[in-house]
């Protein structure tokens, strides 16, 4: 797209979309063999529930097959920049979560079953939406039989690492999760999804962004625009980092009150859960717009080996501290401990493959987060330790942390430039209204 070839757009789209499909028949046969095995003789379930833990699995499986197989719709989405169309698309797909929980409620029915009966159906809602709209919208995406098998082979090469870095990712977090069952029973999954519920709420906000940034990462690249394409990603983990920062502090302040607000009894450890993966958050957030130039580059493999590694790490380094008896929390420990060193190893690797500016990126863009964080919590830490913790001063409490933030993000964490640049922004769209 970068390069304006159209017939060879068409052609990865194709292959892309029989790619996908025969990575989702090959995830789907492995997990109703191999993973079906693990569910039966593995995991800890309570008798009452097993039926219903099978139906969820099968929804689950077939959902993850929906969602590989929509990936090559949703990424022609975002890289003709339709981020209007993918709002609104995500806007109905919360709509139709929130619908689930009310028939949840109504529906006189193991609600294990109807939940991942109706999860299932959302999954194929919106992949016809997707699919309806890119084949009336992108003419690269009006499928017709191709199988470019040298191409195939440069998908799967490319593909097979991310592949590779994904299920290590997955093995990181569900594997985990697994470990926990087994140890100290599902008591501590059910804590360790509450927190894990609150950090994808929080963190769906910087994806979005993300998604807005990342074609523009990836056609700088495609077009030799590597200054330009530099302060993309140094701006976007600053702005990034901060949006994350505004929206934890009230939570990581007030993780407590917030809990028994929604959950009334709140599960044990479920506070220090929440607030250590949401510390993890914050550490990732930062990093995660460099990823972009690894993938714009295509020299994927070294950088995706290593992120495996750590994440492999997770897994075995958990283990080896339950079976050493350990604490369930020290995990979430391991894992912020295993963030701070990502982020050494992806810019270390950056710049071995990709020539990327790793001292000045260090500089100028990680090392400033810290007093710029530091001095956000100051006013809303202060407040909250010399009041008391009602309704009222947590809406009081996490507005004025907001301003605070915001200011001080303005006058020590951004640069000339990127003041600059939002104040336009702010300007075109009041001048809009």
């Amino acid at each position: 797209m970068g390069k304006n070839n159209s017939t060879g757009l068409r052609d990865v789209f194709v292959n892309a979309v029989n790619a996908h499909y025969l990575i989702g028949i090959i995830t789907v046969i492995g997990l109703e063999t191999v993973g079906l095995w693990f569910v039966y003789n593995k995991l800890n379930i309570p008798a009452q529930q097993f039926h219903a833990a099978l139906w969820v699995f099968h929804c689950s499986v077939l959902s993850l097959f929906v969602s590989i197989i929509s990936t090559p719709y949703n990424a022609a989405i975002i890289a003709n920049e339709r981020m209007g169309i993918y709002a609104y698309f995500s806007i109905i797909e919360v709509v139709l979560k929130l619908l689930i929980v009310y028939l949840l409620v109504i529906i006189p029915y193991n609600k294990l079953i109807v939940f991942g009966l109706l999860s299932l159906a959302i999954s194929v809602v919106m992949r016809v939406l997707y699919n309806v709209y890119c084949i009336r919208n992108f003419a690269e995406c009006r499928y017709k039989w191709s199988w470019d098998i040298q191409l195939i082979k440069k998908m799967f090469f490319f593909s097979g690492w991310m592949l590779f870095g994904c299920i290590s990712d997955m093995l990181s977090k569900q594997g985990v999760n697994v470990l926990i069952n087994i140890f100290f029973g599902p008591v501590f999954n059910a804590a360790r999804a509450i927190a894990v519920q609150v950090q994808t709420a929080i963190n769906s906000f910087v994806a979005n962004f993300m998604t807005a940034v990342r074609p523009q990462i990836i056609k700088s690249y495609s077009a030799g625009e590597y200054q330009h394409m530099y302060r993309l990603v140094f701006s976007s983990s600053k702005l990034s980092f901060y949006l994350l920062l505004v929206l934890t502090t009230p939570v990581l302040i007030y993780t407590e009150f917030i809990l028994q607000l929604w959950l009334k009894t709140v599960p044990e450890y479920c506070v220090l859960f929440t607030r250590l993966v949401l510390l993890e958050l914050l550490i990732s957030s930062a990093y995660v717009p460099i990823a972009q130039i690894n993938q714009a580059s295509g020299k994927i493999r070294n950088y995706q080996m290593a992120i495996s590694i750590i994440f492999l790490a997770s897994f075995i380094l958990t283990y080896a501290l339950y079976k050493i008896g350990m604490p369930v929390y020290s995990t979430f420990i391991l894992s912020v401990a295993l963030a701070i060193v990502g982020l050494f190893v992806r810019v270390i690797i950056l710049k071995h493959d990709n020539a990327f500016p790793a001292s000045t990126y260090l500089l100028k863009v990680m090392l400033p987060l810290i007093p710029v964080a530091g001095l956000s919590l100051v006013i809303p830490v202060l407040i909250y330790k010399y009041t008391e913790t009602t309704f009222l001063t947590f809406l009081l409490n996490s507005f004025i942390g907001f301003i605070s933030s915001i200011m001080v993000i303005w006058i020590f964490g951004l640069d000339r430039v990127e003041k600059k640049f939002i104040t336009e922004k702010i300007s075109s769209r009041i001048h809009k209204k």
